[in-house]
């Protein structure tokens, strides 16, 4: 009887425990998901902030006061494009010439890259805000970041025939020497700050040997050899418009094209052009850091983010594979999405293990399988004769291969048997 008592007591007390942990744990949970809902509250309204505060310029109502209709291309006389170029002279240490050359230019620009000022105008919210901070970290003329609308039309990723990469357009050993260094999987000349940090520099000793923007500019496009060639061949000149017929033809059209995209970017509302939609905003992004390698389609099957999204805003990765380094990767991701990945790192650094680390016995036999699964066509094969051969039926062939035409296989067609 005692015994039975004790007994009782026991899982009584042990229930009552339990139950007080699960009230507990369960306590502590609700607590978690309250904070995390408190954070993703803040987080939604400063997001909400950032953006209304980003597109505080309304244009509808600016294009709507100037009298245009949708699709209009205005024309404006010769000369109100150079006072528009002197009042921009005037906040600016860059010369930006009035002359044949730079009216030609503007117009191109007014009439034939419209899409591409809005387009980058867009693509701007993302780069501008960097941009400038670090030209003002090196006092830099802030107009500088409109060099990079030039060079990249502000594709990170992109490569021009002459293998220039990324948003300032570096040369392999031009990349190397201001720091970038690449891999068979990281180009870091596609890296925004890395690459704008390189820019700077390289910009900065170009003015310093030159003292004067639009030299360090066309130096900048055609190299310090070419441009000392120009100086000599026109006699000791040193000034950009000066030496501009001795430069290469490439070049004496950079610093009219840089004069006519500052001019887009500083009046696009005044030639009806709205930005296009940003596709990601910089304030809409935040910094996670990698403990493994991991493959972005793992990310994406595990987190719906992807992989043209990670790749977007993580343009360094030459590949869809980001590699473990010393020091930690550290991928750019949006804010909505840290507390997520901070819930399921675990989970992705584990299935992209199972899935890529498998030892090589295990691979083979998992190619193995997956080639065993399906039956290629030969010559006077039909289903009932490759249905007898594995081991199954018509009907069961049928049933694994919906739409299949019983009379008209091809050869070499692949049919799945299991």
């Amino acid at each position: 009887m005692i015994k039975y008592c004790w007994s009782v007591f026991t899982t009584v007390f042990f229930a009552a425990l339990s139950f007080g942990q699960v009230e507990d744990s369960l306590q502590r949970q609700q607590e978690i998901i309250e904070g995390e809902q408190f954070i993703a509250t803040v987080n939604a309204s400063l997001q909400e902030f950032y953006k209304e505060w980003a597109n505080s310029e309304n244009y509808d109502s600016i294009v709507a006061s100037l009298g245009y209709v949708e699709g209009q291309v205005p024309e404006f006389d010769d000369s109100v494009y150079c006072q528009r170029l002197d009042d921009m002279n005037e906040m600016s240490p860059f010369h930006y010439a009035c002359n044949p050359t730079v009216l030609s230019t503007l117009k191109y620009f007014t009439k034939n890259r419209r899409r591409f000022t809005s387009i980058t105008l867009g693509r701007s919210k993302l780069y501008f805000d960097m941009y400038e901070e670090k030209l003002d970290k090196h006092n830099m003329p802030i107009e500088l970041k409109y060099l990079s609308v030039i060079e990249s039309g502000l594709r990170p990723q992109v490569k021009s025939r002459v293998g220039a990469t990324g948003l300032w357009q570096f040369m392999y050993r031009t990349g190397k020497k201001y720091g970038l260094d690449q891999n068979s999987f990281i180009d870091e000349r596609m890296d925004p700050e890395k690459a704008t940090e390189a820019a700077c520099l390289y910009l900065k000793r170009l003015y310093n040997a030159y003292d004067d923007w639009n030299m360090a500019l066309a130096a900048y496009n055609a190299g310090p050899g070419n441009v000392n060639k120009a100086i000599r061949r026109s006699g000791g000149k040193t000034t950009y418009w000066e030496i501009r017929p001795y430069l290469p033809r490439e070049t004496q059209a950079y610093v009219p094209n840089f004069i006519a995209m500052s001019y887009m970017m500083t009046y696009h509302v005044e030639h009806n052009i709205i930005p296009a939609e940003a596709k990601v905003y910089d304030f809409e992004l935040d910094t996670v850091c990698l403990s493994q390698g991991v493959h972005m389609n793992i990310i994406d099957s595990l987190m719906d983010w992807s992989m043209e999204d990670i790749q977007f805003v993580n343009p360094i990765y030459k590949t869809s594979y980001i590699p473990k380094t010393t020091p930690q990767q550290c991928i750019n991701i949006p804010v909505t999405k840290v507390n997520e990945w901070i819930a399921m790192e675990d989970s992705i650094y584990a299935l992209d293990s199972a899935i890529y680390n498998l030892p090589i016995e295990e691979e083979l036999a998992k190619l193995k399988s997956s080639t065993e699964d399906y039956h290629k066509v030969r010559s006077g094969e039909n289903l009932w004769i490759i249905a007898r051969n594995n081991g199954t039926t018509v009907a069961r062939l049928k049933k694994l291969n919906p739409g299949i035409n019983h009379d008209r296989l091809r050869i070499g067609q692949r049919i799945r048997i299991r």
